[in-house]
């Protein structure tokens, strides 16, 4: 400035950074693959959902390389991918391209979990969630799941012997996940 002030960045500035803005550009396309699912179009939902899978992998090597990131996308990056996964697999079951069991039972484990964590906080246990094995195991395999059907679904092909044995993996990994989240909080827990 002229008269030798400053003006600083905006206190908000901070949350805006190059990764949240990735974050929240994903967590912004839910919506669309809702629709492109809804409307028929699944190829269209495929490739928005790859899309999505790559910024995933973008904004958080980009906040690992300046410095680890900040609460924001801390608490931003998992809503996103949680709020996409739960979309997908909710949207894709009520078309019939997933058994509704399973859109319910990973809707119930998130619940679970989430659940848990705001109950113990509220009562003055705070819990540190670290992803488990079995829970990287139990994403991957959702999110292959996820890319399979609406490849499947997008080129109207029968459902495969790959698909059902995928159907089947994701719905013991997501039983066993939460279920290890469970065990891990109830003994962690002072009795």
């Amino acid at each position: 400035m002229p008269d030798g002030t400053q003006v600083g960045r905006p206190a908000s500035s901070a949350f805006v950074t190059l990764p949240n803005v990735i974050t929240f550009g994903r967590l912004c396309a839910v919506p669309l693959a809702f629709w492109f699912v809804i409307s028929q179009q699944p190829v269209y939902a495929f490739f928005l959902f790859a899309a999505a899978g790559a910024s995933d992998a973008v904004d958080g090597w980009l906040a690992r390389r300046s410095g680890g990131g900040n609460a924001v996308g801390a608490i931003l990056d998992p809503v996103a991918d949680k709020a996409l996964l739960v979309t997908m697999y909710v949207t894709l079951a009520a078309v019939n391209e997933l058994p509704s069991w399973l859109a319910t039972l990973v809707v119930f484990r998130d619940l679970v979990i989430v659940g848990g964590v705001l109950t113990l906080g509220i009562l003055g246990h705070p819990v540190a969630i670290r992803p488990l094995y079995i829970s990287k195991l139990n994403t991957a395999l959702q999110i292959i799941l996820v890319a399979v059907t609406l490849l499947m679904a997008g080129f109207d092909q029968a459902r495969p012997i790959l698909l059902s044995a995928l159907i089947w993996a994701v719905g013991a990994t997501t039983l066993a996940s939460g279920a290890a989240y469970v065990w891990v909080t109830v003994r962690g827990r002072p009795t």
